[in-house]
């Protein structure tokens, strides 16, 4: 199945770029044709950009990574919150702070406020506060989680970075240069391609755009955990046969061993034909009388 069709790309419009005036010359390989002052993207490019990119996010979360999606620009918000929760990834969808990557053990002491802060609300510590100072600590809560609330879990750094614009997002590509963190960026063409390991020419300002660029990675997320799950499933599957064959070689019962014809005599079976005799009916009744039945129980006669 293919990453994504050529159909899909120009009905979400990602083959239309900026206006010629605002371009960036470094991008000039990824643009077509201009079509009334307005550049128009390679898409044939844009295929072979996504395919490249979804591999790459794909074999990182194989090999136990995280992914960190960006997009803090309004039309990038939404999509980047809901893909990211969607494949269970961490996200930045309101304002990157200086410092996310570069300085992360800074940004674990502010995760750790959050985190404390809604324990205390929830654990009934502020019942013993005034109004003011609960007022307080709520509108620190809430600046934290507007910040910092798609990353509250996460514990290091991630393995690879998809970013929306990276105009905008100019301290996200610094910070992931300096810690060698691979990038899969959407790159306009007002945008520098360079530097950036995996870059997708397209529209970055288009809400159907962004959406399917979101939604192709976090695909490629669910895909990984997916071989992830395969692979344990089927190991655990050799473990359970090794498993079910040792169970079975020691889950023989003796009676169902099988019996040496030669060895088991006509005078034996006569022995045992009179231990059977000796049960008599009375016997058979009486034993009978003392099955307890459970009244509540419907039994069906079959």
């Amino acid at each position: 199945m293919a990453v994504v069709t050529m159909k899909n790309l120009l009905e979400s419009g990602v083959h239309f770029g900026h206006q010629v005036k605002r371009w960036d010359p470094r991008m000039k390989k990824y643009i077509f044709a201009e079509r009334n002052g307005i550049h128009i993207i390679d898409l044939q490019k844009t295929i072979q950009a996504i395919k490249d990119a979804y591999d790459a996010v794909r074999k990182t979360v194989a090999a136990g990574k995280t992914v960190l999606f960006v997009g803090t620009k309004k039309q990038a918000q939404q999509a980047v919150q809901k893909e990211a929760e969607r494949c269970g990834m961490y996200f930045v969808n309101n304002r990157w702070l200086g410092g996310m990557l570069t300085n992360f053990s800074t940004i674990k002491k502010s995760l750790l406020r959050l985190k404390k802060l809604e324990k205390m609300e929830v654990d009934g510590t502020f019942e013993n506060l005034t109004k003011k100072e609960i007022s307080g600590l709520g509108k620190e809560r809430i600046k934290l989680q507007k910040n910092l609330g798609g990353i509250k879990e996460m514990k290091e750094l991630p393995g690879i970075l998809f970013i929306i614009d990276t105009r905008k997002e100019a301290i996200a590509v610094a910070e992931a240069q300096r810690q060698g963190i691979p990038i899969v960026a959407v790159v306009d063409t007002n945008c520098n391609p360079d530097g950036i390991n995996f870059p997708i020419p397209g529209n970055d300002d288009a809400i159907r755009a962004i959406t399917l660029f979101t939604q192709i990675i976090a695909n490629a997320v669910v895909e990984a955990d997916n071989e992830v799950g395969l692979k344990i499933i089927e190991t655990l599957g050799e473990d359970d046969e090794d498993m079910e064959g040792l169970l079975n070689d020691a889950s023989i019962k003796e009676e169902d061993r099988e019996i040496d014809i030669e060895k088991y005599t006509t005078e034996e079976a006569i022995r045992a034909a009179k231990e059977d005799e000796e049960v008599t009916e009375e016997d058979e009744e009486e034993s009978g009388s003392h099955i307890q039945v459970d009244v509540d129980k419907v039994y069906n006669d079959e």
